[in-house]
C-alpha cells in the first residue's frame, strides 16, 4: 500500500521545477553594466577572475579593491535586465547591486561627462495608450492609477506589487549606499576628452534626483522635456529602474551610476553618444571602483 506513494512522491520530485543552483557562497557586491563597452574599465579592475556561464550569460567573480564582486553585464533593456539581475540574486551571495553605464540627460543643468548618482527611478512608459475622442484622449479610471501626467495619449501608470496593490511610481536607491557615494563625491578625478573631442564643462558627480528608464532610446527634445517636467527626472537610461525594482523585491540594496553621455535629444545638432560613450562608460566606472573601495566590509 506505500508503494503507490513512494512513486507519487519520487515522480513530484522530478516533475516539479528546479531551483536555482548556486554557485558561490561568498557575500558578493554585483556590479553590473549593459553592454560591453561600458564593462572593459570594470573588467580590468577584477583581479582574481573566475567565469560561470549561465544561460549563455557569463558571471565573473573576483576581488574590486580589495571587495568579493560579481561582475556581469545585464544586456540591454529592462527585460534583459531585469532577468539577469535576479538570474545573479539566485545563483550569488548578493550583498549589494552596483549598475554602472551611461545615460541620456533630462535635467538641463547637467553637462555630458557628469555621472549622476539618482535617489530614485520610475519606469516611464509603464503606461496606458489612451483612446481618442471627440473629448480628447480618456483612459478608463480602473487602468490609470498614476496621477502623473500625461504625454498626449501615453498616461503613465504606477506598477502593481503584492507588497503594493495600489500600485508603486519609484523604486528608491539605498539611503546608505548614497551616503556612502557622497564620501567619494569629491574625491574622483573624471575625464574631459575623448580623443580630440573635448568637453566645454569638466564633468562633475551629482548624487540625488530622479532617474527614469524604458526600453526605448530617447532622442527627442519634446519628450525629453516632457519627463523634465512630469517626472522631474534628471537622467534617462533603458536598465536601471527595472534593476531597482528586482532589488527592491528581493530585499538587496541598490544604487546606479550613470555617466551622461547624450542629452537625450536636448544638443543642438546630431546625437552625441558615439561621440563620448567611451570617456562616459569611464567616467561612470572610475566613480564606481572609488565607490566600492569606500564600501564597509
Amino acid at each position: 500500500m506505500r508503494l503507490p506513494v513512494l512513486v507519487l512522491a519520487f515522480v513530484a520530485l522530478f516533475a516539479s521545477p528546479a531551483l536555482a543552483q548556486r554557485l558561490d557562497e561568498t557575500p558578493r557586491v554585483a556590479v553590473i553594466s549593459a553592454f560591453p563597452p561600458e564593462i572593459g574599465a570594470l573588467n580590468a579592475a577584477t583581479q582574481d577572475q573566475k567565469t560561470f556561464d549561465v544561460h549563455g550569460v557569463k558571471f565573473m567573480t573576483g576581488q574590486m579593491e580589495g571587495k568579493p564582486v560579481v561582475v556581469f553585464l545585464s544586456g540591454v533593456s529592462m527585460v534583459n535586465a531585469a532577468m539577469t539581475t535576479q538570474m545573479a540574486i539566485d545563483r550569488f551571495n548578493i550583498t549589494r547591486i552596483v549598475f554602472s553605464g551611461i545615460a541620456g540627460g533630462v535635467d538641463e543643468g547637467l553637462d555630458i561627462g557628469d555621472v549622476v548618482v539618482a535617489d530614485r527611478w520610475a519606469q516611464n512608459l509603464e503606461s496606458a495608450f489612451a483612446r481618442e475622442t471627440d473629448k480628447g484622449f480618456e483612459v478608463s479610471s480602473s487602468i490609470r492609477n498614476s496621477t502623473l501626467p500625461n504625454y498626449g495619449m501615453i498616461f503613465p501608470r504606477a506598477i502593481v506589487l503584492p507588497s503594493a496593490p495600489d500600485g508603486r511610481v519609484w523604486f528608491p536607491s539605498d539611503p546608505a549606499l548614497l551616503e556612502t557615494a557622497k564620501t567619494v563625491a569629491a574625491s574622483v578625478a573624471l575625464q574631459r576628452c575623448a580623443a580630440d573631442k573635448c568637453l566645454v564643462h569638466p564633468p562633475k558627480v551629482v548624487i540625488g534626483g530622479a532617474g527614469v528608464s524604458a526600453p526605448v532610446f530617447l532622442d527627442n527634445a519634446a519628450y525629453r522635456k516632457y519627463l523634465r517636467s512630469a517626472f522631474e527626472a534628471r537622467l534617462v537610461d533603458m536598465e536601471s529602474a527595472a534593476v531597482a525594482h528586482v532589488a527592491l523585491v528581493n530585499k538587496t540594496p541598490f544604487i546606479a551610476f550613470r555617466s551622461l553621455s547624450d542629452l537625450a535629444g536636448g544638443g543642438a545638432g546630431a546625437n552625441e553618444m558615439h561621440t563620448f560613450m567611451a570617456l562616459a562608460s569611464d567616467n561612470s566606472a572610475t566613480v564606481v571602483k572609488a565607490f566600492v573601495k569606500a564600501l564597509p566590509n
